[in-house]
């Protein structure tokens, strides 16, 4: 019988309840702020995270898993008989793969049993990516057959997302090439990329509404005319815009799944409130 489990990293934004029904493992980034430091979605959540963000004088910042903790995942895995899928946030963005790989080397049949993928991308484009694994996986599908597709998966994925200042991804050091937008007036709203594994400028537009809207523009040119698409929309403390995004993607296109998903700490700590990310999957 196969037993292949599937594991991401907190960045990846999946609500619980998919975690649960798949059994995901998560290694969770580490937020840190000021003299504390959490473990992001397990001791410090989407909602309270945006609630402190909006009023401490104290900017947060974040790191990745401890190489201790993730050569734990992986060992009690390999220990229950699986072999592991494991796909991250992309290494340009995080160290967290390299990590992985640094556990991995420290178990006897690591490199055999246990594959690392980058997802060239992070929040729910990482978690499509990993869910269409994991429901492989549920269903049988040989550690070979989910190795190759996760690869396919990474092809047929995108994220494209919009901030209110790019403040954060330059203080954070992941504004890559977005930072031509710099000093730029402040009405215009910048529609990001994340594109081969970095953060890339798209284009601006004047207003938050039209920003909403360019942002949907863009998923349905990519998408146009797939027969099955997968949709998730990610907010930071924008919940009733998110929707907004999600039911004019979805009134445009062939959505066989809608998720709603609010940005992790880490990717809030590097974007800011306010952040609208639409990901999107078509048929693998």
């Amino acid at each position: 019988m196969n037993k292949v489990a599937v594991v991401t990293d907190s960045t990846a934004c999946i609500p619980k309840e998919y975690l649960k029904q798949y059994n995901i493992g998560v290694a969770p980034l580490i937020l840190i702020w000021g003299q504390q430091t959490f473990e992001d979605g397990v001791d410090i959540q989407p909602e309270a995270f945006y609630r402190r963000l909006a009023t401490d004088e104290v900017m947060p910042t974040s790191s990745q898993p401890p190489v201790s903790k993730m050569q734990q995942t992986f060992s009690d895995l390999l220990d229950q008989g699986y072999s592991v899928v494991s796909i991250f946030i992309s290494e340009k963005l995080s160290g967290t793969c390299q990590a992985a790989m640094q556990a991995r080397d420290m178990l006897p049949s690591g490199k055999e049993k246990i594959e690392i993928m980058d997802s060239y991308s992070s929040a729910m484009c990482l978690g499509l990516q990993t869910l269409a694994v994991a429901r492989a996986a549920a269903d049988g599908a040989s550690f070979a057959e989910c190795k190759a597709l996760a690869e396919k998966a990474r092809a047929h994925a995108g994220l494209y997302f919009t901030v209110d200042t790019l403040e954060f991804l330059q203080r954070g050091g992941r504004i890559g090439r977005a930072q031509r937008f710099l000093g730029t007036a402040l009405n215009l709203k910048p529609i990001l990329v994340v594109r081969d594994g970095r953060v890339d400028a798209d284009e601006r537009v004047r207003t938050r509404r039209k920003s909403m809207e360019r942002l949907v523009e863009i998923v349905v040119e990519q998408c146009a005319g797939k027969p099955a698409v997968r949709l998730a929309v990610m907010d930071a403390n924008a919940p009733a815009e998110a929707k907004a995004v999600m039911e004019n993607a979805a009134s445009q296109l062939n959505v066989t799944e809608k998720i709603f998903a609010p940005l992790s700490p880490v990717i809030g700590t590097h974007t800011g409130p306010g952040t609208l990310g639409l990901a999107y999957m078509t048929e693998v």
